[in-house]
């Protein structure tokens, strides 16, 4: 373990005469010293039982009794007890999960499954064992389509997730791609990468979009294709996989996902397990492409700072394996249901639904959002989404019982 000491003098002297300097404030010069950070202004060390003691009396401010109705792309739903209890086993619970085809079988099978799964969701014929969340899944897909069409313009529809356009600026100034924002799909869209939408959109609003002459990428909730039709008129499905399995964990972590025509395979960026057999006869799994520059060319990888989340992927994984596909439609039923038993009760109470088709989110208007949350907070319920000073964003789920919905409504 010497490898791993902390290096004394003598070796940070010799480390500094190879490279031409004299000391380690030579090193740092080129950094102006209002910059730099003197020391850690850090408490005295404290005892492990104290720590516990901080950390529980931290923990006691956060009120996790509110019956929520939030969404807007974190989403409150079942997850079955068992989904923990093996995620949280020691063979996938890791700093770093390894890929290493000899020690991680079961991590890559995992990476397999849930690559069928999504595909059989969205309709797609591949997909990648995950990227960071839906936003950045819909940025690389942008420069996903840049890439196979050869142009560096992108339509982007303006009820996607703002979250997620906030993502796509940032990726598209950097990689010099000129973005256009739209209401309704334009006529002509030839000169352009792509055409990138929500459905369901941010709103809640499921909307029926023609085919654009250019790639269409179609951005989903995975929990939604439990009721409603796949994505499979899109050249690439996105979205992220939080409703499947993942806690709210007070915004995150979260995983995203990209599915593509399989013409368009070699362009998907992230890991692709596949599954072949060994010597043997018996089967096995090993990474068939790894389009990041650690693997392949720079100038040939699709990305450089997407990665899988293979911890999320699991669980996702085991979400749809311990539904099943009854117990998945049954859950995807009730959030709907849910949302228009709410959505039809405050209609009759008097406040204004926006949305006319939705599955299980709407936008409502109100004289005064503040007014009306906090009414709504004052009886333990999180009303949904501000948009703006007149306009909440609504979903239910099937965490939502009837009571929850009644109380909503007599709270107002």
């Amino acid at each position: 373990m010497k490898n791993f000491l902390v290096h004394n003098e003598d070796v940070k002297q010799e480390m500094l005469e190879n490279i031409g300097l004299n000391s380690i404030e030579d090193l740092f010069k080129q950094i102006p010293s209002k910059a730099r950070m003197v020391e850690l202004d850090l408490p005295d060390a404290i005892s492990e039982m104290e720590t516990q003691r901080i950390i529980k009396s931290l923990a006691k401010k956060n009120n996790t009794d509110f019956v929520s109705f939030l969404g807007g792309g974190t989403y409150n739903k079942f997850i079955p007890a068992c989904i923990s209890q093996v995620a949280n086993r020691f063979e996938f619970l890791t700093a770093y999960t390894p890929y290493q085809p000899e020690i991680s079988q079961g991590t890559l099978q995992v990476m397999y499954e849930f690559q069928t799964m999504i595909c059989r969701l969205t309709g797609m014929d591949i997909s990648n064992a995950t990227v960071y969340d839906g936003a950045t899944a819909c940025a690389e897909a942008i420069l996903m389509a840049v890439r196979i069409s050869k142009k560096n313009k992108a339509l982007v529809s303006n009820k996607l997730n703002p979250e997620y356009i906030d993502v796509i600026k940032t990726y598209c100034w950097a990689s010099d791609i000129e973005l256009k924002f739209f209401d309704e799909i334009p006529e002509n869209t030839e000169d352009f990468a792509c055409v990138l939408v929500q459905n369901p959109d941010f709103y809640g609003e499921i909307r029926e979009y023609r085919r654009p002459q250019s790639l269409f990428i179609v951005c989903v909730d995975v929990s939604s294709l439990s009721v409603l039709e796949p994505p499979s008129d899109a050249d690439i499905a996105v979205g992220d996989i939080q409703s499947l399995g993942i806690p709210m964990s007070f915004g995150g972590p979260h995983a995203g996902f990209i599915a593509c025509k399989e013409k368009f395979m070699r362009q998907i960026p992230g890991r692709l397990a596949g599954r072949t057999v060994d010597t043997d006869g018996n089967p096995a799994y090993c990474l068939t492409i790894q389009t990041r520059e650690q693997h392949i060319k720079r100038e040939k990888a699709t990305s450089n700072i997407c990665s899988n989340q293979a911890l999320i992927g699991l669980c996702a994984t085991l979400y749809l394996t311990v539904m099943g596909e009854k117990g998945f439609k049954q859950a995807g039923f009730l959030s709907s249901k849910n949302a228009h038993t709410l959505a039809e009760k405050l209609s009759q109470k008097g406040v204004k639904v926006l949305n006319k088709n939705f599955y299980n989110e709407f936008v409502i208007e109100v004289d005064n959002s503040d007014k009306f949350l906090t009414k709504l907070k004052d009886n333990g319920i999180i009303g949904g989404l501000k948009l703006n000073d007149k306009q909440i964003l609504v979903c239910a789920t099937e965490m939502n019982s009837k009571e929850d919905i009644d109380r909503y409504v007599s709270s107002l």
